[in-house]
């Protein structure tokens, strides 16, 4: 297991921030750019993109883009988030214990760091530990 100064795991924890996918993007980019793929290409489906981008001039990546238009307006947030942030739904799923154990090693580090407060480390522990 590799520790990590407080510096570096902030960043690492805001390289993660900015990998969440927003439903709204995903929308505009469909409506936009979906005749080319782009919005493949942003939620992660690059083989799919790679076909839209292949297949463009024949329309036909227009006409399933238009329609996965809708079912992204449609979507609700969670299935937006379980399916393309890979984020556990709150809807009663547990978290794997293989999660939860290197988030629980994340918490203590950062508590030792002292970056967090011993009441913030056994709140957000308490929360894991529920979740399983």
């Amino acid at each position: 297991m590799v520790v990590l100064d407080a510096n570096t795991y902030l960043l690492e924890l805001i390289k993660e921030v900015n990998v969440m996918k927003t439903k709204s993007t995903a929308i505009i980019l469909c409506f936009f750019g979906g005749w080319l793929g782009i919005h493949k290409f942003y939620l992660g489906q690059n083989v799919a993109g790679i076909l839209y981008l292949l297949f463009f001039w024949t329309c036909i990546p227009s006409l399933i883009a238009f329609v996965e238009f809708f079912i992204l307006v449609l979507m609700s947030d969670i299935e937006f988030n379980t399916k393309y942030n890979q984020v556990i739904a709150s809807t009663g799923r547990a978290v794997s214990a293989k999660d939860a154990t290197s988030a629980l090693a994340d918490l203590k580090t950062l508590f030792d760091s002292g970056i967090i407060t011993a009441e913030e480390y056994e709140e957000k522990r308490q929360n894991l530990l529920k979740s399983l």
